[in-house]
């Protein structure tokens, strides 16, 4: 079986023109990061290998050893792997230096542990030739009894699935299956970072926001010899981390949004009833309550703002509608235009009720609510001021 077929465009493009390349070009470069697997590396590489010859396909094996204490680095040159050593220890940072040191037109990443059948990689090569950019695993229905832990299988894997969706769109079921395949061209475009287990967020994430092509395939998933690499709560914490950051439009606009709304509505039921809200024999005065919702959200939008800017001009976010109204609309002239307006409102409120305390006069309203709306007022101006600067600073050039 050949992995190119010159009839057809996109094998084409991974084959390149026999003009351009050598007749010994790599074709697909598989990459293992590896710490101490001694007991696994060697039969990995070694099935890889004869997946090579069976199928016809010029390919290597890379075993990027992450630091190694045993004898995997000697184990995976003697079944014939390319070995790299990668100092910067992590999942993510080794893969990052397989890929940059592959050679094939393809690149596939599985893991030196033999948790994934590296006998047979046509299923998980099949999309590429057939226009998509990226394959991932789908281990979900294969997934050998002991090989992966409750937690991981019913929440952690879902779970994070799940945010994928919410945030690009994905329709990946399976987010964090580290065997994957993808080619140059979708390598370049994805620009990878993450020197952890983050890495396979990453890799879906912006595969989705750059406009490539995902599949999804079904893979089985054995159970691994020897002591496993992962840490559920800290490579937890790492993958939501990563997904927050790359979207802030959740992480600060939504909140900052819906926090502002519930704080607009609390000052208006202070101001409508003044001796506040009573459930049965509970009264709640939402007097306080408004003024910090609403500073919080004021401070989470213009947060969401900048961090917009900022994410763009790095090339971690697309430059989408929010980044586009903010350069049109939230510029600093008009950031402090509109914060001495509401700061003039808040003293001009205050004024209002020094007039009542002076004059005995009942302005109708209540007057702690009054004076709830003026420092709200003030404080969200004077935030107003200084996000704008902030504003201002992320976006320029």
């Amino acid at each position: 079986m050949a992995i190119v077929d010159p009839a057809e465009t996109k094998r084409a493009e991974l084959a390149g023109s026999a003009g351009e390349r050598a007749s010994s070009a790599v074709q697909v470069s598989v990459v293992l990061p590896c710490l101490n697997e001694e007991e696994t590396v060697a039969a990995c590489v070694e099935k890889a290998r004869g997946w090579f010859q069976r199928s016809g396909v010029r390919g290597e094996v890379l075993v990027v050893d992450n630091g190694s204490t045993d004898h995997s680095a000697e184990e995976a040159r003697r079944a014939g792997a390319r070995v790299i050593d990668e100092p910067k220890r992590g999942y993510g940072a080794a893969h990052l230096r397989g890929f940059a040191e592959a050679q094939g037109e393809v690149i596939v990443m599985a893991d030196a542990d033999d948790t994934y059948d590296l006998l047979d990689l046509d299923p998980l090569i099949e999309p590429l030739r057939n226009g998509y950019d990226m394959t991932v695993g789908n281990r979900m229905q294969r997934i050998e009894p002991g090989a992966m832990t409750w937690s991981h299988r019913v929440i952690g894997t879902p779970a994070i699935s799940l945010l994928l969706r919410l945030f690009t769109g994905s329709r990946i079921a399976d987010s964090q299956c580290g065997l994957r395949a993808f080619t140059q061209e979708a390598y370049q475009k994805m620009g990878l970072r993450s020197s952890g287990m983050e890495l396979a967020s990453e890799m879906i994430l912006k595969a989705y926001r750059r406009g490539l092509k995902v599949a999804e395939v079904d893979t089985s998933y054995a159970v691994r010899k020897g002591e496993t690499k992962l840490n559920t709560f800290r490579d937890g914490w790492r993958h939501l981390r990563f997904l927050l950051l790359y979207s802030p439009h959740y992480l600060f606009l939504v909140p900052g949004l819906v926090l502002m709304l519930l704080g607009i509505l609390s000052l208006g039921i202070t101001l409508g009833a003044s001796g506040g809200v009573t459930i049965g024999t509970l009264t709640w005065q939402p007097v306080f309550a408004g003024g910090i919702l609403l500073v919080v959200g004021t401070n989470a939008m213009v947060i969401g703002i900048a961090t917009h800017l900022f994410a763009a001009s790095r090339d971690i976010i697309p430059e989408d509608w929010v980044v586009r109204v903010a350069r049109q609309y939230a510029t600093l002239e008009r950031m402090l235009g509109l914060a001495f307006a509401i700061v003039a409102i808040g003293a001009g409120l205050d004024a209002l009720l020094f007039y009542e305390w002076v004059s005995g006069n009942d302005l109708g309203v209540s007057t702690a609510g009054l004076a709830a709306v003026a420092q709200t007022s003030m404080i969200v101006g004077a935030n107003l001021a200084l996000g704008g600067f902030l504003i201002a600073l992320m976006d320029v050039e």
